[in-house]
């Protein structure tokens, strides 16, 4: 299972998100919801989602110690 974070223009975080777009749009509530992209030098990629007012980055989160990886 993946686990994700979204940070807020506001720096609000939210945490422990296993499906970014829905568990966001639960917490945050209602509006309209649409994809937030960042110009590359390869193209626009998708980095969150605008939910309303919000403007969320969303991050995979990574353990930081895997077993078996020294």
């Amino acid at each position: 299972m993946q686990l994700y974070m979204a940070i807020d223009q506001l720096g609000n975080t939210y945490h422990g998100l296993e499906h970014p777009r829905k568990d966001l749009l639960e917490r945050i509530g209602g509006g309209r919801v649409s994809k937030m992209y960042a110009n590359t030098k390869t193209g626009a990629e998708h980095i969150g989602y605008v939910i309303g007012a919000h403007w969320c980055r969303v991050f995979r989160v990574l353990p930081f110690h895997e077993s078996g990886a020294e």
